[in-house]
């Protein structure tokens, strides 16, 4: 009889149905368990799972950057060639000012008062002036021409591009001798309105004393005489030179960025560091000319930020001259006799 009871009841175990109370009940224990202290620390050390591809697009080094060089090195020259192949925004402190006293500013009355009664704008106003414009440009390549002129200028830019999180990636040195350049002054004519530089020995305009692109008459600087010229350069070394050692400093430290938090990630869960630390590269380099420089140039910036695109424009004309190229090459062996 007692195995038939057992019997009995085990059958009628396997007859019961779920109480749908009891399953809730469950359920709500569950989820209560799951957000325990306990469990909120272990979900916490998880690191959150992030769209590749999004990873991948946040993880491309930007081009933050200042080109150093004496009167006449070419600066002006090598910057528009960046600017016209590649996707960069050039940045002039000088017309960025002209700009904001035009636009009648805050910052453009204060600094036109300054200049109106003689004075220098002061570093800190010419900081503003700057990153007005550059906090803008988180997810742009950039360089940035006429400032940072002094050390304390540049510990000022250094100290806000990191609170933006946006620090200096590349400086450039243009090393150029002291003689090649006191000739060129001689050869030298510009465009005034436009800042076009054109030289008759490397950079001659198409048309002998006027601009290629307005037919303008071109001028000649009013310091580009050898005596203005060696003031200029003794200038450049005392300003310059420890500008150019500070970088240096810099360089040797690495930069951790902040830690990457996705959108939906729980505040309890960590962050963790998806790009490496950050460190400043400081480049010299060397030559006669521009023509001489620009392989060395495009070749640092090719290495160093592989992200950096062509223009649609340079690429297009680069492809039509290899079409065309191989078309004329293709004509030439058609009409050579076989062998």
């Amino acid at each position: 009889m007692q195995i038939t009871r057992n019997a009995s009841l085990t059958q009628m175990s396997i007859r019961i149905r779920p109480n749908p109370r009891l399953s809730a009940w469950s359920a709500a224990a569950r989820s209560i368990a799951s957000s325990s202290p306990a469990s909120l620390f272990r979900n916490s050390l998880q690191p959150v799972a992030h769209d590749e591809a999004q990873s991948d697009s946040k993880n491309v080094r930007m081009l933050r950057m200042i080109m150093f060089g004496k009167p006449g090195a070419g600066k002006g020259t090598l910057s528009g060639r960046l600017v016209k192949k590649y996707d960069i925004l050039s940045l002039s402190t000088g017309d960025l000012l002209r700009m904001h006293i035009q636009d009648k500013t805050e910052i453009g009355r204060m600094a036109k008062e300054i200049v109106a009664h003689g004075g220098l704008v002061p570093d800190e106003l010419m900081l503003q002036v700057v990153t007005s414009k550059l906090d803008h440009l988180h997810n742009k390549h950039w360089i940035l021409d006429g400032f940072p002129r002094t050390l304390a200028q540049g510990e000022l830019l250094n100290t806000h591009l990191n609170k933006q999180n946006t620090p200096l990636s590349l400086v450039v040195n243009l090393d150029v001798p002291d003689d090649i350049i006191l000739s060129r002054i001689s050869d030298r004519w510009v465009h005034l309105p436009s800042g076009r530089v054109y030289n008759l020995s490397y950079n001659p305009p198409k048309v002998e004393g006027f601009d290629d692109e307005t037919g303008e008459p071109l001028t000649k600087r009013p310091d580009d005489n050898p005596e203005i010229f060696a003031r200029r350069l003794e200038k450049f070394y005392s300003t310059t030179s420890p500008l150019l050692d500070f970088y240096a400093r810099l360089s040797q430290t690495r930069i951790s960025p902040p830690p990457h938090r996705h959108p939906h990630q729980h505040p309890h869960q960590l962050a963790f560091h998806t790009k490496p630390p950050h460190r400043l590269m400081v480049q010299s380099i060397s030559g006669t000319t521009s023509d001489e420089i620009w392989p060395q140039l495009e070749r640092v910036l090719k290495d160093a930020f592989p992200g950096l695109k062509e223009r649609v424009d340079s690429a297009d004309i680069r492809r039509k001259h290899s079409l065309s190229d191989a078309i004329a090459a293709a004509s030439v062996a058609a009409s050579m006799p076989s062998k």
